[in-house]
């Protein structure tokens, strides 16, 4: 492949990127990209380009985003405005999904030792953090419900394997998920 072509390939999955809200899956990425591309390549290049700048390209959810560097969203927060935080139900309730999921309603309540609110499963699915994924097969047919890409991309991660182990989560006083978050990247649209 020509050294132009490479450079193309390199603006188009740049542009791309920039131009989402959300992580762009690779397979959308290559719909760009000249025939022949090395996607890992181009993806090095971009990650080169921007590195020790004030944006960065992380892989997360899946797919690329581009993200404030880590070290200067604290500033950022002074004039970006952040959405509220999650109450601490609902971040008990996020961290019971992502571990157990499938996970029903019943079975959240049941590991948390409470009762919870549908206003508060209410609010993941207005984030769009979790999502039904089916029915249990027992009696009544309970919703299923499993996290989403989004609460990989909010959490920057590129996969639910990234979580804490549970072991680690359930010794420390405080879960790391439940814990109130640090600032971190804000993402680019």
């Amino acid at each position: 492949m020509s050294d132009a072509i490479f450079a193309q390939d390199v603006r188009l999955a740049e542009a791309l990127i920039f131009a989402s809200a959300q992580p762009v899956l690779p397979s959308a990425i290559l719909r760009v990209l000249s025939d022949f591309a090395d996607l890992d390549a181009v993806m090095q290049a971009i990650q080169a380009r921007y590195a020790g700048g004030g944006v960065e390209l992380l892989q997360t959810a899946g797919g690329w985003q581009f993200r404030t560097a880590p070290d200067l969203a604290p500033a950022l927060r002074q004039v970006v405005e952040v959405p509220r935080r999650l109450a601490r139900v609902a971040m008990e309730t996020l961290a019971i999904v992502a571990y157990h999921q499938p996970v029903t309603r019943a079975e959240i309540e049941e590991i948390r030792g409470a009762g919870l609110s549908q206003n508060t499963m209410d609010q993941l699915l207005e984030y769009g953090l979790i999502t039904p994924v089916g029915r249990k097969e027992s009696p009544g047919r309970p919703t299923l419900w499993a996290t989403t890409t989004e609460f990989l991309a909010h959490f920057g991660l590129k996969d639910l394997r990234q979580l804490p182990r549970r072991d680690d989560v359930l010794t420390d006083s405080v879960s790391p998920l439940l814990a109130p978050r640090e600032p971190g990247p804000i993402s680019h649209p």
